[in-house]
């Protein structure tokens, strides 16, 4: 219990808006520091052998204006790439997305005194269909958001889970443990916003039941 709430206390979270060719955005906002040196996180993050051991398989074109897909999951094209400090691409998921599915993810790294540490901002913005939103908030993709910055502070660390263990830790207690607070973090980083809090209460749980479902009992138990 104590790694996960450590491990969620290490996430700076915050909420905004920007402007994105897709139009008016909201944005969430993760930042958090990792003991590691600045090149070493970089290649973490862009190389497609180490992506797959923290995050998930990807393939494709990896340059500047060349496309990539994870597998089962987003993929888009590659707007800019500054190494090691500047990482940005668009973010396109499901079948036949419309221009407003474009969204944006910008990954920033700057080093700590001494080199010593490296500290990462990611930031995705996107156009937010209102009923979604009301429904959800930013937690439906800050949690996931939560989850892989947690995967790559293991590999940074010298750990690695294989996909099939990484989806067995989501239906995990641990893991359910840490979508639920992930989703309360959320919840608090919409209330640092100003928002209504009945509204965020009502956004939280409806977050934490689509990534922590009930368990159901097998027949005859």
């Amino acid at each position: 219990m104590k790694d996960i709430v450590d491990e969620l206390a290490a996430v700076q979270r915050g909420l905004g808006r920007a402007t994105i060719p897709a139009g008016e955005a909201a944005t969430v906002t993760l930042k958090r520091s990792y003991p590691a040196d600045i090149e070493d996180v970089w290649e973490a993050i862009t190389d497609p052998e180490r992506i797959t051991r923290w995050f998930m398989p990807v393939t494709g074109e990896l340059k500047i204006g060349g496309r990539y897909q994870l597998q089962g999951n987003a993929g888009g094209e590659i707007l800019h790439c500054e190494p090691p400090r500047h990482l940005k691409v668009t973010w396109v998921y499901g079948e036949n997305p419309g221009p407003s599915d474009v969204s944006e993810v910008t990954v920033r790294l700057s080093e700590g005194p001494g080199g010593a540490t490296t500290t990462l901002e990611l930031e995705h913005a996107a156009v937010v269909d209102p009923k979604l939103d009301d429904e959800f908030g930013p937690g439906a993709v800050g949690v996931g958001w939560d989850l892989a910055l947690l995967g790559l502070a293991l590999h940074l660390r010298g750990g690695e889970l294989t996909p099939e263990e990484r989806e067995a830790f989501d239906a995990s207690p641990e893991g359910r443990e840490f979508a639920t607070r992930s989703s309360e973090a959320w919840g608090a980083a919409m209330l640092d916003a100003g928002l209504d809090p009945e509204d965020v209460a009502r956004r939280v749980a409806n977050t934490t039941a689509f990534y922590v479902p009930p368990v159901t009992e097998p027949d005859g138990q």
